[in-house]
């Protein structure tokens, strides 16, 4: 997935009006305001009752669903091998927004301060916030993609992480 892929998903969701804000790696290359690695897939997070909008739009671009994990996330690719891991949000009137998990009793919170933007080749793009990705990237082993993203973080905004 590269910076133009992004960029052009990130166009056809704008046209369809859904919203959306990028996690995972690309994410952390968006807070950074540079590429720092290669990445297979784009996270995106959307709203919940946007979902039928995307879906839509990113079927007329060329993407089919190859994975339903919902309500926690599905996946929708193309045949260049473009790879899409979508997170449905329910958000609250303060702003703050959950995504169910595997765990019905522990769903994925985010607060509305994690709402921001970054940048990837200089356009702004909406994504969460370096507090958001450290707190995402706990409870596990990390993998060295992992690693380096924290790293990143770290480098760029001075924060902690655990790994």
């Amino acid at each position: 997935m590269t910076a133009a892929d992004v960029l052009s998903v990130l166009a056809v969701l704008r046209r369809a009006e859904a919203d959306v804000w990028i996690g995972g790696g690309w994410g952390v290359d968006a807070l950074v305001g540079e590429q720092t690695r290669p990445h297979r897939d784009l996270d995106l997070m959307h709203r919940a009752e946007q979902e039928p909008a995307v879906v839509a739009a990113l079927a007329a671009a060329g993407f089919a669903e190859t994975l339903d994990w919902r309500p926690v996330r599905f996946v929708m690719a193309e045949p260049r091998g473009r790879e899409l891991d979508l997170h449905p949000l329910v958000f609250a009137a303060d702003g703050s927004a959950v995504q169910a998990s595997p765990d019905p009793e522990r769903p994925f919170r985010y607060p509305a301060s994690c709402f921001t933007t970054g940048t990837i080749r200089g356009t702004t793009v909406p994504c969460l916030s370096a507090e958001q990705q450290v707190h995402f990237h706990q409870g596990y082993e990390p993998a060295g993609h992992d690693l380096h993203d924290m790293a990143q973080l770290r480098r760029v905004f001075g924060i902690t992480t655990h790994f």
